[in-house]
């Protein structure tokens, strides 16, 4: 069984990067489940129902969200609807949406969940204590558990990363946009990588126009930050999952430029 997890998608350009790149990675390793980071997809905050049907329409079977769900304000008119997008689950009770979906194929039936760190971001109710009920939920009904933990800090997910492992098929990072080079299979047999990295505007400073980053950094005054245009980059990564077990054989990362491959 295998798993093709793509990082957050930022803006039209994320979303040209992947009407790029998808068929060809989808004939290269042919993965059983598609999934796909859409937190930023609508001008890098939130999603709207158009841009949800073009992504399912390119091919990514389930959508995951973080903390800028709530940004686009016509999400509250059709989340509750929308059974492939999760938000993260550890929002409080109450929350419209849900924070897990289950994927099924011809082949079998993947358990998404998606989960928001505390550190440096809205401190929501405990991701470790939802993570561990949702991933014990999901067991009762199929071997194959995917977590996005979508967090700030690389400690917070390393944590959750331990917390899960034996128990979770993987769990993946998503958020701060920058691919780390951590991949590994945790000794208790669950897939690990602390940031999967963005799909966007390459010269940008994490999808955004640099400019006006810079201009923040160097001067502590508000600026309005617009997604940058210009040429992308891809980033994702391929797990390999052990049918016997649904624990992690194999993870790969993915990473494409608009001008060449640079690491795949």
């Amino acid at each position: 069984m295998r798993l093709l997890f793509i990082g957050d998608i930022v803006g039209s350009v994320g979303r040209k990067a992947l009407k790029a790149c998808l068929p060809g990675l989808k004939s290269k390793y042919n993965p059983t489940w598609i999934i796909a980071n859409g937190e930023n997809a609508a001008a890098g905050r939130g999603i709207t129902q158009a841009i949800t049907k073009e992504l399912y329409e390119m091919g990514v079977q389930g959508i995951t969200m973080g903390n800028h769900t709530w940004d686009q304000k016509e999400i509250f008119d059709f989340i509750d609807k929308e059974e492939r997008l999760i938000r993260p689950a550890n929002f409080p009770a109450g929350t419209p949406g849900r924070g897990i979906m289950y994927i099924k194929t011809k082949e079998a039936e993947l358990a998404v969940i998606n989960l928001q760190g505390r550190t440096f971001l809205p401190p929501l109710d405990c991701p470790f204590e939802k993570a561990s009920e949702l991933v014990a939920q999901a067991k009762k009904r199929t071997k194959y558990v995917f977590v996005d933990f979508h967090a700030e800090v690389t400690s917070e997910k390393l944590a959750m990363g331990w917390h899960l492992d034996g128990k979770a098929s993987a769990v993946v990072g998503t958020h701060t946009h920058v691919q780390t080079h951590d991949e590994r299979i945790f000794p208790q047999g669950t897939a690990y990588v602390t940031d999967v990295g963005m799909v966007g505007p390459r010269d940008g400073i994490l999808g955004m126009e640099r400019t006006a980053v810079m201009k923040k950094f160097m001067t502590q005054l508000p600026t309005r930050f617009v997604v940058d245009e210009g040429k992308w980059h891809f980033h994702a990564v391929v797990i390999d999952l052990d049918p016997a077990t649904g624990l992690g054989r194999k993870i790969q990362l993915i990473r494409k430029d608009e001008d060449a491959v640079m690491f795949e």
